[in-house]
């Protein structure tokens, strides 16, 4: 029986933009992996072209199917999550063990409230309007 597990400190999933998010995995698997990794990204869902970053990742050594490992990742200063009628951006924690492919994910907030930004209205907003998320990301 396969089971992946990702926890976060305290099991926040809220965090500011320039906070650590550090927490513990474990994989307990059917056969040894050769690779396990965690890794820190945001991804974009919605009309048009789907975009994924990976800030950061932390491999770990894959001796046997069970294992355990702590993790740490300083967070950017941005892109905040965010949610819109066309685009939403979500942050998350993913475990990756392979060959086999299984994954484990564990959706994050990143943003100065508890909340994602909401962006419902602006595709009403009159043309040429920027929205600077954080300094250097902007959409438009």
């Amino acid at each position: 029986m396969t089971e992946l597990r990702i926890e976060t400190e305290d099991n926040r999933r809220w965090y500011l933009p320039g906070d650590t998010v550090s927490g513990r995995v474990s994989w307990n698997l059917d056969g040894p992996p050769e690779t396990v990794e965690v890794r820190l990204f945001w991804h974009t869902t919605g009309k048009g072209t789907e975009d994924v970053e990976i800030i950061n990742s932390s491999s770990f050594p894959a001796g046997g199917p069970r294992g355990d490992g702590a993790f740490s990742f300083p967070l950017p200063l941005g892109p905040y999550s965010f949610s819109g009628t066309l685009i939403t951006l979500t942050w998350a924690l993913e475990l990756v063990c392979l060959p086999g492919g299984e994954v484990e994910r564990f959706d994050l907030v990143v943003a100065p409230t508890p909340v994602e930004v909401e962006l419902e209205g602006l595709d009403r907003a009159p043309r040429g309007l920027t929205l600077n998320l954080t300094p250097g990301h902007k959409i438009r």
